[in-house]
């Protein structure tokens, strides 16, 4: 391999590493903003189940208790 194709070649690959790395960097954006919706869609599930033990008489929080007494 001659060196003008050597150089050539180390060119395209900083170009094609540089893209690697936005393309990355898009996708990790990506990833915790789906975690984020995630973690926050887990949260109201855990309140809507919450909010319906407490509807059907399962298990009331303190305060309520408090309230009654």
């Amino acid at each position: 391999m001659s060196l003008k194709t050597t150089i050539e070649k180390i060119r395209t690959l900083e170009a094609e590493k540089k893209n690697l790395l936005v393309e990355i960097e898009g996708l990790k954006k990506i990833a915790d903003s789906k975690a984020m919706a995630l973690e926050n869609e887990v949260n109201a599930l855990r309140e809507d189940i919450k909010s319906l033990k407490i509807l059907i008489g399962g298990s009331e929080p303190s305060t309520q208790n408090k309230n009654r007494t």
